[in-house]
């Protein structure tokens, strides 16, 4: 038999559970859009910093590391305490901490400030993800792929739209115009506030205390936690190689190829679209076969082509980076809805622990792969990345939770 578990509801479980409440899907996924398009002001901004104050490979490293790591060491505690106390308005606090950051990073004057402005906007992110990521999961009606896979298209497509945006806006007049990001803050707390009424009214209808059956995976406890190193040892792999993609990319056009910056990042914009709509994918597919293949094909299925892209010419970079972003952002969904399904009753916790886990590995992946660029080339750097979507393959070793539930 499957185990249950118990969870409260309102009097009309239709109105909680099982519709999807897709107002709330698109508005906390434009949210998220805001969001991430604030936190990829600072690897957007890397070639202006660099220049600015002649940074090393090591010293920008230093600052993806600095970022991603304020993002991702407070999540799983976030994620924790809301849990047991759940904070509808606690997302506007984490976009004060992001608007503080983004003001501070627009006049920092030395590389001591510019850590203290990314480690500013990571707390930010640490607050946001793990309860947009549940008001997600409640807003979905059971559809949770779809659901996070909206969520998730929302952040990349905020990440592919901000190198553009420091194109257009900072490039041609200098680090303070990213002041101007400010009002994308502005702009995302009007919206969490409504989110925030949403979710506030939501829990006011689980204090009804109907009682509703949440299904848990028919799954030992070893192998709960066997499945979860699992994940989070693909996480490793996939945030490893998108921190030399993401925090490098540009310089390893301009190295290779002697094209602009606005070139290389118009080229980091194509990559990070690719994301954008890969990521759609994952969710639904998810759903329909099976999150374990769509996890599986998704990290290795990229291999040939890393390891083909050191040897291609600037066309065929293009192309393979775009390849790449499609197969392997749509593992993202799969992962964190597999993992959801995992723990039903700690969604914040997991949330946070697999967005918290996936920003730290970016930023040691960013940090060890500046040090190892500042001692060979950037070209070497990706010559080492190609390899590791082939960690991919241990996916194959978790358990098929659709054949599971039947």
């Amino acid at each position: 038999m499957k185990e249950t578990d118990t969870v409260i509801v309102n009097d009309d479980p239709k109105q909680i559970v099982q519709k999807t409440v897709y107002s709330i899907l698109f508005s906390i996924a434009f949210a998220h859009l805001l969001n991430d398009l604030l936190q990829a002001v600072i690897p957007a901004s890397y070639p202006i910093l660099k220049e600015k104050y002649d940074l090393s490979f090591s010293q920008v490293g230093l600052i993806t590391f600095s970022y991603q790591m304020a993002a991702s060491i407070l999540q799983p505690f976030v994620g924790f305490y809301t849990d047991k106390k759940p904070k509808p308005y606690s997302k506007i606090y984490g976009m004060l901490f992001t608007l503080s950051g983004i003001i501070l990073l627009s006049y920092a004057a030395s590389f001591p400030l510019i850590l203290l402005a990314v480690v500013l906007v990571g707390i930010g992110s640490s607050i946001f993800h793990p309860e947009a990521s549940r008001v997600s999961y409640l807003a979905s009606g059971g559809k949770r792929g779809l659901a996070q896979s909206i969520f998730q298209i929302g952040g990349n497509s905020g990440t592919a739209i901000s190198p553009l945006l420091i194109a257009w806006i900072v490039v041609p007049h200098g680090q303070r115009y990213i002041i101007y990001f400010a009002i994308v803050a502005l702009i995302a707390i009007t919206v969490l506030y409504r989110i925030g009424l949403w979710y506030s009214h939501h829990l006011s209808l689980q204090g009804k205390k109907k009682v509703a059956m949440v299904d848990l995976p028919n799954l030992t406890p070893r192998q709960v936690t066997m499945s979860v190193i699992i994940l989070l040892v693909l996480i490793f792999s996939k945030y490893f190689y998108f921190a030399g993609l993401t925090s490098y990319f540009t310089f390893f056009l301009i190295e290779k190829f002697h094209i602009s910056v606005q070139d290389a990042q118009f080229h980091l914009f194509l990559f990070l679209l690719s994301v954008a709509a890969g990521t759609l994918l994952g969710g639904p597919l998810g759903d329909k076969f099976g999150r374990k293949y769509v996890i599986w094909f998704s990290v290795l299925g990229a291999a040939p082509f890393t390891l083909m892209m050191p040897y291609a010419n600037l066309f065929w970079t293009g192309v393979l980076s775009v390849i790449i972003g499609t197969i392997i952002s749509s593992a993202f969904p799969a992962i964190l809805v597999y993992a959801q399904e995992l723990l039903p009753k700690r969604l914040g916790m997991i949330s946070g622990l697999f967005y918290g886990f996936a920003f730290g590995m970016g930023g040691l992946g960013s940090a060890v792969l500046g040090y190892v660029a500042d001692r060979t080339s950037i070209t070497y750097v990706y010559h080492i990345c190609a390899f590791l979507p082939l960690i991919g393959i241990i996916a194959w070793f978790l358990p098929n939770l659709k054949k599971l539930k039947k």
